[in-house]
């Protein structure tokens, strides 16, 4: 498994994460990962949060409204995994190979944010990787903390 406390480049990446309830892998086998505005077409189990999803009604600059775009994270030791850590979540392996698809799209926190910047695959550089992969979200400075806890950065596709 991928070893997060040391990513300190986009280089140094060999995966992205997608966490999903258990009971939707079947789904996934036969349909691939799919947009929140697609999924809602199929039968399945959500641990999307509501409040969350009103905020994410706004466009990518250039790009498709959020809820178009397939989500991956960075790692999937984030906010949400502690908030549905007592659910039954699957935590899917990506192949960083993945960011090569055009209409990629990488934030450098939750999307939903009023401070995300939106980037490009030649803007990856400019991400703090020592705050994505940081080991513990808790800092004496506030406004690390801050950082830490809502730089759970994702690409979209």
């Amino acid at each position: 498994m991928l070893n997060f406390y040391i990513i300190r480049s986009f280089n140094e990446i060999i995966e992205f994460h997608n966490l999903m309830p258990i009971v939707n892998i079947p789904s996934v086998l036969e349909n691939g990962i799919l947009s929140y505005s697609e999924v809602t077409k199929l039968e399945h189990k959500s641990i999307a949060m509501d409040g969350v999803q009103t905020r994410r009604n706004k466009r990518v600059p250039g790009g498709l409204q959020l809820h178009q775009y397939a989500n991956l994270y960075f790692h999937a030791r984030n906010p949400m995994l502690y908030v549905r850590r007592v659910e039954n979540i699957c935590i899917l392996r990506i192949a960083k190979s993945i960011s090569d698809v055009p209409g990629v799209v990488f934030t450098d926190r939750n999307a939903a944010s009023n401070y995300v910047r939106f980037l490009g695959i030649r803007q990856v550089d400019t991400l703090n990787y020592r705050t994505i992969y940081a080991r513990d979200w808790n800092d004496g400075n506030e406004y690390l903390k801050w950082e830490k806890k809502g730089s759970s950065s994702k690409i979209m596709g």
